[in-house]
């Protein structure tokens, strides 16, 4: 192995376990992020036994993570001519891996925030005394703030990339 074959696979472990960690702190388990690093640097499609020897991982944890990163729409899989495997190759475009995120997250995280937001808030409407008049108007806040919210997202993600730095260069210029 070359000196830089060696540098490179140094650098992109250590890219696969930070991008783990950061992957945890976003909701996303951390293997599962891990698989995501793995496959989203590969220059070819990987296939589970890859994946498994690279990370030191179980086959039911590789198979596990690899169902939910196809389903969530950030890997595909790939059917190579002559192969009984599967194999696996991430989406590489940044742009869309932040689309992707963002609307998962939301369906798993604002969406149920908001549901949840909505019926305290609803259950309250009725009530007179000052405390549960102040937990109304405070639910109510909060609801308008994370729809508020999502629907930013939305907007965000559904902008091509080249306009929505543009319109993020204004807003922070």
């Amino acid at each position: 192995m070359s000196g830089e074959h060696e540098q490179l696979k140094a650098t992109r472990d250590e890219f696969v376990a930070q991008w783990g960690a950061m992957g945890s702190q976003w909701g996303i388990n951390r293997t599962m992020a891990q698989i995501h690093a793995l496959l989203m640097t590969a220059p070819e499609p990987v296939s589970t036994d890859d994946v498994m020897a690279e990370l030191q991982i179980s086959r039911g944890n590789a198979h596990t993570n690899l169902k939910e990163l196809v389903a969530w729409g950030l890997v595909r899989v790939v059917v190579k001519k002559g192969e009984r495997r599967e194999f696996f190759d991430a989406e590489k475009d940044v742009w869309q891996i932040f689309t992707i995120v963002t609307r998962e997250r939301k369906k798993r995280e604002i969406e149920p925030a908001l549901a949840v937001l909505n019926q305290c808030a609803e259950t309250t409407r009725e009530m007179k005394s000052p405390e549960a008049v102040a937990f109304y108007n405070q639910m109510r806040q909060l609801e308008e703030f994370v729809g508020f919210a999502s629907k930013v997202a939305d907007r965000v993600g559904s902008m091509k990339h080249g306009f929505a730095v543009q319109l993020a260069a204004k807003l922070l210029g």
